[in-house]
């Protein structure tokens, strides 16, 4: 580090084929490979390294190779990035407004979502209160001191969560802040939103993060563990199956949801889904497939499923995985028989959400029925 610019290297190696070192020389070269067979064999244009030299080049650092055939390579490059400077953080609420005394009223007409702001906001040691509807919520405000944050729901019957917003600006006079939770497009009502007075907005489905992030940003916290301390769900003596043909991706999951105590079986295609679960449905409280697989894809493993003449093929919850989110993919794994998904390259907390979605909620019946 010189002054305000720091110059980080990264380094991507693998255990490949490996290249030799008069292939080495030209390799950064537009339209160039290490073998006339490589594009056809293993796909590729040529194009990769020369785009990536060229964009190192502007960030003022260098690419490089190390490699030894049969021994993989190691490409690594170095790029040099201005510093930051230090800046203090301002909140969206007053200065006395801590976590401790933090007030937060949830407004949802699902009561999924009102269990799930309860949930999180406990775990964050945060006073919630939650409404079912706008009318409800007035009451409570009316009842109680203002509250200082506002999650609220912007599609709700009777009122809407821009036309609350507007009540709650009229009646109170303070530092609140409002913040808009939605599955719609944020520029679709992104203007009138703001000029009700909403402060900021959060799409659903809603991740834990992504609410202790907004928190911060109200408290005026630059470290996210200042507020926000994961602390993993125990889904112990529940089992899943997850399909996925890439073995990393297996591992990635496995290693991610280690600290859940869940139970991992894996599946590498879908055909092998297909004859884990009709072997053992009974063990099975959850599927993960992925949408693209060797063959059998997710989607035919999930009609499959769905077709099988026992109850648990019908109500078993099977969540897709895939890179691919555009509305008519995922209507696509809707018609297969899925009843959610979640994107690639996976994301911890859409995970969570699901798992606590589908595993909690069967927990939950099931203790319900101990008691009964």
């Amino acid at each position: 580090m010189e002054g305000d610019t720091c110059t980080l290297q990264v380094e991507v190696a693998d255990t490949g084929i490996g290249i030799s070192k008069e292939n080495q020389t030209n390799l950064f070269s537009l339209f160039q490979q290490a073998e006339s067979e490589t594009s056809r064999k293993y796909g590729g244009t040529g194009l990769g390294l020369a785009i990536s030299k060229r964009i190192v080049e502007l960030l003022g650092g260098e690419i490089w190779i190390e490699s030894d055939i049969g021994k993989g390579s190691a490409f690594i490059f170095t790029a040099n990035f201005k510093t930051s400077p230090e800046t203090k953080k301002f909140g969206l609420l007053v200065s006395d407004v801590n976590r401790k005394n933090l007030r937060v009223l949830a407004v949802d007409d699902d009561p999924n979502v009102r269990t799930y702001m309860q949930d999180i906001m406990k775990r964050l040691g945060i006073n919630c209160d939650i409404a079912s509807s706008a009318e409800e919520a007035i009451i409570l405000i009316n009842e109680n001191t203002p509250y200082n944050i506002y999650f609220l729901d912007w599609k709700m019957p009777e009122m809407n969560g821009i036309e609350l917003t507007k009540k709650i600006k009229e009646q109170e006079k303070g530092n609140s802040v409002i913040v808009m939770i939605s599955a719609t497009e944020w520029s679709a009502i992104e203007k009138g939103a703001q000029l009700a007075g909403v402060n900021k907005f959060i799409a659903k489905p809603l991740f834990p993060s992504a609410i202790a992030d907004c928190i911060n940003e109200c408290l005026g916290i630059n470290d996210a563990q200042g507020v926000w301390e994961e602390e993993m769900e125990d889904f112990s003596g529940k089992r899943i199956l997850l399909a996925e043909d890439v073995e990393v991706n297996r591992e990635i999951v496995m290693a991610l949801l280690e600290p859940t105590n869940i139970v991992i079986d894996c599946a590498e295609n879908g055909e092998v889904a297909l004859k884990m679960f009709s072997e053992s449905p009974e063990v099975y409280d959850m599927i993960f497939m992925d949408v693209q697989m060797p063959e059998m894809d997710g989607y035919e493993a999930t009609r499959r499923i769905r077709a099988m003449d026992m109850p648990k093929a019908k109500s078993i919850p099977i969540v897709a995985m895939t890179a691919n989110v555009f509305r008519e993919d995922i209507e696509k794994c809707f018609q297969a028989g899925m009843d959610a998904h979640i994107g690639k390259p996976i994301d911890l907390d859409q995970m969570m959400a699901r798992m606590h979605k589908y595993l909690k909620r069967k927990r939950n019946m099931d203790s319900v029925e101990e008691e009964e």
